[in-house]
């Protein structure tokens, strides 16, 4: 049930409210949320908590993300998204 639940949270995490955003994480967290690791689901939690802007600037490439962590994470669903 903890898995369930840390999804739905997870993807309603997801609903930021700005479209660019919205098209890249709600199919990534369908599609690609059970094959992730436990670590980088937590990854995952954690870009979500960045502020739209910076969201929009890390995978808009205006701006590079600091922390190597976000950046994978970043790449990660840019690059499930271009396939």
């Amino acid at each position: 049930m903890t898995e369930i639940h840390n999804k739905a949270r997870i993807r309603w995490a997801c609903r930021r409210g700005m479209l660019e955003l919205d098209v890249l994480f709600m199919p990534f967290v369908d599609e690609a949320f059970d094959s992730l690791s436990m670590q980088q689901q937590a990854v995952l939690q954690r870009l979500l908590e960045a502020d739209d802007p910076d969201l929009f600037a890390w995978f808009m490439g205006h701006q590079e993300c600091k922390d190597p962590e976000l950046k994978r994470m970043v790449q990660l669903i840019l690059d499930r998204v271009r396939v």
